[in-house]
């Protein structure tokens, strides 16, 4: 059970079978450094654009202002003009080549040059086949990130996320720029609430294909499934405790809808709640003591919290009268979810210490926040001039990227944790 709007039942085009996301940044942060990301050497041949990959990454997490680097010839063996770069108002330039070796692979290297002091920062090189060119170009732009920010990057992290073509539906994986997307479910019946293990190999998932809601637990590297929750009734909004060892779930296996919690086997199932209102979208804190999740015990849907184990419930959300999809921040700072405000659903980030909240998102018809892991960026699905999108944003609604399939009902995402 979800208090959902919008349904994935809407009509959709056929989804063209190598459609990928195109990606359109917008908003200016408040502080931005201001890099340049060389074109590679020998780049031209090769099968992917790696430093435009790159600096769409950098640019798309908020904490980077492009500069113009076409033109100059540059590689990792260069040595800078540190007066040309500074007159370009660059803080940090990045360089490198991609030669192809004789076996196929590519040997992609790079170096990260801080142009204020004159120095090098960090050189580093990757071999790689060619369907890995994208990955590694991920992996050279959280290098660059964790270098410059002393935070971690998350461009080689991945989302799930369900799409609609026609009568199939699809539960997707891709790279945290909407790239490289790989099928792991498909059904001609809904799927819905894609949830990541704390280990990134599976994902837990509902699926509508046997006539009802139930729970399934993918393994993303064997592609095997098993039923993780088939009760009597709707199961439902699956989420995994920070070790993984178990899911709270939302049933009606007594009748009313009520959050439970399962082992990860399927086994020790046990009640947490035994009101009489439709308690549903758990998600746990990061610590793993407490349990998030919506429900209508006051009249119309809120955001209550209670122990991981069950006892009593406290309500947290308070402005409008209708919040539902709780996320909780990585360090358990800020919790993000969709608030009705007049005729609009949108996005909000609550501070938990201090209660203020912040709507981040310019929409109307918002779904599905999910943090990052490093807790610097949320993904959630929208509209955007009659488009069906999954938007990121900074944690202040400053810097956008909406990642657009034309002709797809796109919905439910979910930002994996670190790790591949």
């Amino acid at each position: 059970m979800k208090f959902a709007r919008r349904s994935l039942l809407a009509a959709a085009l056929p989804l063209p079978a190598l459609a990928e996301f195109r990606v359109e940044i917008t908003g200016i942060g408040a502080t931005q450094m201001p890099i340049a990301i060389a074109p590679l050497q020998g780049e031209a041949s090769a099968p992917q654009p790696v430093a435009a990959i790159v600096r769409a990454n950098l640019e798309r997490s908020g904490r980077f202002r492009g500069v113009d680097a076409a033109g100059v010839p540059l590689s990792e063996l260069s040595t800078p003009l540190w007066a040309d770069w500074r007159g370009k108002n660059a803080d940090a330039l990045s360089a490198g080549s991609l030669t192809r070796l004789a076996d196929g692979r590519w040997d992609l290297r790079h170096r990260l040059w801080d142009v204020v002091a004159g120095k090098e920062l960090l050189g580093a090189s990757h071999t790689v086949v060619a369907d890995d060119l994208r990955l590694a170009a991920h992996r050279v732009s959280d290098t660059i990130y964790e270098k410059l920010t002393g935070e971690r990057g998350v461009f080689a992290t991945r989302l799930a996320y369900v799409t609609k073509a026609g009568r199939n539906f699809t539960l997707w994986v891709a790279d945290a720029d909407g790239e490289g997307r790989k099928a792991a479910v498909t059904s001609n019946e809904p799927i819905i609430s894609p949830a990541w293990a704390p280990d990134g190999r599976s994902l837990a998932y509902v699926s509508f294909h046997t006539g009802k809601a139930v729970v399934y637990l993918q393994d993303l590297q064997s592609g095997g499934r098993r039923t993780l929750a088939d009760f009597r009734g709707t199961n439902s909004a699956p989420a995994f405790s920070p070790d993984g060892q178990r899911l709270a779930l939302s049933l009606s296996r007594d009748g009313g809808t009520q959050l439970f919690t399962i082992g990860r086997d399927g086994g020790g199932l046990k009640r947490l709640t035994q009101s009489l209102a439709i308690d549903t979208e758990p998600c746990y804190s990061p610590d793993g003591r407490q349990i998030y999740f919506v429900s209508d015990r006051g009249g119309g849907p809120q955001i209550y919290r209670m122990p991981a184990e069950g006892g009593s419930a406290e309500r947290v959300s308070f402005n409008g009268p209708y919040n539902i999809s709780p996320a909780l921040s990585p360090d358990g700072r800020l919790l993000a979810y969709v608030s009705r405000q007049g005729g609009a659903f949108r996005i909000a980030v609550m501070e938990l210490a201090s209660g203020s909240v912040q709507l981040i998102s310019d929409t109307q018809d918002d779904e599905s926040p999910s943090f990052a892991p490093n807790g610097r960026l949320l993904v959630y699905a929208t509209r955007v001039q009659g488009r069906d999108v999954l938007m990121t944003s900074t944690l202040d609604g400053k810097v956008k990227a909406s990642l657009v399939i034309s002709s797809a009902d796109v919905r439910e995402p979910a930002w994996s944790p670190f790790g591949r």
